[in-house]
């Protein structure tokens, strides 16, 4: 079996994205457009893949590597077309004995199988070089596919070049190809930039190598969505909707429950169990991964959280903690990140955790905040409670044992441990220690003083 080896383009400034991060680098469902590329290429187990790079491109090299270290890169200095992008790759390509796929770092949407589809015709059809094409609706812009008699591919023109007749077609270029790598090696540096951008175009090497008696193939891929690239932010908003209607569709095949798709977010990275319902206005990001059998929203935004199976989330704000088993959030709870909860916890209107631990079954439903904190099992949390955790100066941690009562309004001034058991009386400040099965309570005596409001108001001449 011939080698497969992929060289991504990625050179390119952006400028219709108006941003100071390299265009690549932009996001669709969570990850980076050239990351996407690479991890559909690196599905097809390729011997070597190498990215050319230009605009930001320490920044894109640092983060190819991060996903793939064995990544080698060039570095196109002039961008003068495709063909001058591919020419900087020379020498890599010169050492590559097999096939070559050769596509873009903004075309976040293309799939493993397009990719695999694309290498076995070329293969099968024993071509010098086949085209990823598609049919568009509205193709201006693209370069136009130029079928001969025989439907095979005679050459590709760009739409500035193209006659009246050309710019008809609706069979575009993706800007994917399979080579053979040492005819595309040959053909590089007979390119020339007679044409009205004075770029070098690699469509050019189709018909150099088809003249050279290399036979020139087409593989049509029937979503043309799957091939769009970016180059502006409506375009980036366009493929993030995309992105998201397959990772919809992919969790319902699945038997994840979602009930408004256009009105539902959730990333590539996330995972989502069988049985489980997504409500709408659900955020669903980066490496959260959720059970089954758990209720998700609406108006939930959780990200890179472990949810586990049973777990209902409404209208709440969770980030790098973890749900257990049978837990009930919000609505109106904010999860801060390294918080864990449950099994069986109860927390909501606008309570909040920040780097604390409740165990089974205890209870934070009101207006509570606790942080650096590690509560016990069975405790109740009472309205308006707080972990007084930092002094201006350090955070010290808070520690409620087991089945302890605390009552409402009270604070907790860390260090300090609630023993199992104990009752801490409403509205208390406690600064020291209560020990198991206490009642702690810290309170000035209630005065009571008759017919005051009496006499106050009487001489006002209110009447009340």
């Amino acid at each position: 079996m011939k080698s497969i080896s992929i060289l991504i383009l990625a050179a390119g400034k952006g400028t219709r994205m108006k941003s100071s991060l390299p265009k690549v680098l932009h996001r669709v469902g969570g990850v980076p457009m050239v990351e996407r590329v690479v991890r559909a290429g690196d599905a097809m187990k390729a011997s070597s893949l190498c990215v050319i790079v230009g605009h930001g491109g320490s920044a894109v090299s640092a983060h190819v590597k991060g996903v793939s270290p064995k990544a080698a890169f060039a570095e196109q200095k002039v961008l003068n077309g495709s063909g001058g992008a591919v020419r900087q790759a020379l020498a890599w390509l010169k050492k590559q004995k097999g096939d070559v796929i050769v596509t873009c770092g903004d075309a976040p949407l293309i799939r493993r199988e397009t990719f695999a589809a694309l290498v076995a015709q070329h293969r099968k059809q024993k071509n010098a070089a086949t085209v990823l094409t598609t049919h568009m609706p509205n193709p201006f812009g693209y370069g136009r596919i130029v079928r001969s008699y025989d439907s095979a591919v005679e050459r590709i023109v760009e739409h500035l070049d193209a006659s009246e007749d050309e710019r008809k077609l609706t069979e575009i270029n993706s800007g994917t190809y399979c080579f053979d790598a040492r005819a595309l090696s040959r053909a590089l540096p007979k390119l020339k930039n007679n044409n009205a951008k004075k770029e070098f175009y690699l469509t050019d090497t189709l018909e150099i190598l088809r003249t050279g008696g290399g036979r020139i193939g087409a593989v049509v891929c029937a979503d043309h969505n799957e091939i769009l690239g970016i180059n502006s932010r409506a375009e980036l908003a366009l493929a993030e909707s995309i992105a998201n209607h397959r990772k919809c569709a992919e969790l319902m095949a699945a038997g994840v429950t979602i009930i408004d798709p256009d009105d539902t977010y959730v990333q590539d990275t996330v995972k989502v169990g069988p049985d489980t319902i997504l409500f709408p206005q659900t955020f669903l990001l980066g490496t959260t991964e959720i059970g089954s059998g758990c209720k998700i929203g609406p108006w939930s935004h959780i990200s890179d959280c472990l949810i586990e199976n049973d777990v209902t989330v409404k209208a709440s704000f969770a980030d790098a903690s973890r749900i257990r088993s049978g837990s009930k959030i919000g609505p109106f709870s904010h999860i801060r990140p390294k918080s864990d909860l449950g099994p069986n916890v109860h927390m909501g209107n606008f309570s909040e955790t920040k780097n604390s631990r409740l165990a089974d079954g205890s209870k934070l439903n009101h207006l509570s905040y606790l942080g650096d904190a590690t509560v016990g099992k069975f405790v109740n949390i009472g309205a308006g409670t707080i972990t007084c955790n930092y002094d201006g100066i350090q955070k010290s941690p808070t520690q409620i044992q087991d089945h302890a009562f605390i009552g409402s309004n009270t604070n907790l001034i860390a260090p300090v441990r609630v023993g199992s058991h104990a009752v801490i009386g409403a509205g208390s400040s406690i600064s020291k220690d209560v020990p198991d099965w206490s009642l702690a309570v810290e309170r000035a005596s209630t005065k009571v003083i008759k017919d005051w409001a009496r006499a106050k108001f009487s001489k006002k001449g209110k009447k009340r």
